[in-house]
């Protein structure tokens, strides 16, 4: 059984990381798969490769989320191509490491529009084109960990994250009506391009390992599965709902 047989996939951020290994999951799932990107055309067309050798379409389509007539242009776009959206996933985010009391304004100002707006906006777009349609849909919002606990050079980034699963929350009461659910994820520490020079440091990598239960940090392919059960029918009656997929670090205090 395929968990996403005919289903129209959305993905931002869907070139590199976790939004690259969802969009493939959802592939092999049986649908078809529209990904956001923001720069790195060649990542895209290797993720692109990768869904139609799997048998299903596939298109890539690029914008910076941060500017909302991104959010409009992909969802019409992937419209034309695909024929509708069943799922979306709103993955696209930043996270430029820096101290507190000397942030840049335009560090937080960019961090923001690009993982709070960019989610807002792309979400609204996607929920307007599936009430349009009439059928439901799901939509999943990849949040954080740092959701629900701080990090001293990520000030600008823990309120972003918070503020994604808030906003799944509300969703999910606004679009209950119209059969659409609305979920988050909350990764731990996943070794993607987001933090690759923060884990470059080997003994700080290390540490971060030993804290986790499972005994290592994430790879993006460790969100696919969490991402397209969420998606799927298999979570029918799950809306309003955050899924830690962390390796039990969260819970590993003492």
């Amino acid at each position: 059984m395929t968990l996403l047989a005919g289903k129209r996939v959305l993905i931002t951020g869907g070139s590199t990381g976790i939004g690259a290994a969802a969009a493939v999951e959802a592939a092999r799932q049986g649908a078809d798969v529209a990904i956001n990107y923001a720069s790195s055309e060649a990542r895209a067309l290797q993720v692109i490769e990768q869904i139609e050798a799997l048998g299903r379409k596939g298109l890539a389509v690029q914008g910076d989320v941060a500017d909302p007539a991104t959010a409009t242009d992909f969802v019409n776009k992937a419209v034309e191509a695909l024929g509708g959206v069943d799922v979306f996933v709103t993955n696209a985010g930043i996270c430029p490491f820096h101290a507190f009391l000397d942030m840049p304004v335009e560090v937080v100002d960019r961090t923001f529009q690009v993982n709070l707006h960019g989610a807002y906006y792309m979400v609204q777009a996607a929920a307007n084109q599936m009430v349009k349609q009439g059928k439901g849909g799901s939509i999943v919002a990849v949040s954080s960990i740092s959701a629900l606990v701080g990090g001293e050079f990520q000030t600008h980034y823990t309120p972003t994250k918070a503020g994604v699963h808030s906003l799944m929350q509300s969703a999910a009461i606004a679009l209950g009506k119209h059969n659409i659910r609305c979920n988050s994820v909350l990764p731990g520490t996943i070794l993607t391009e987001i933090n690759k020079d923060d884990l470059a440091d080997t003994e700080k990598r290390d540490r971060m390992a030993a804290r986790v239960p499972l005994g290592r940090l994430g790879e993006a392919d460790d969100l696919a599965g969490p991402i397209v059960f969420l998606a799927s029918d298999m979570a029918k009656y799950v809306t309003g709902a955050a899924l830690l997929v962390d390796g039990g670090a969260f819970v590993n205090l003492q």
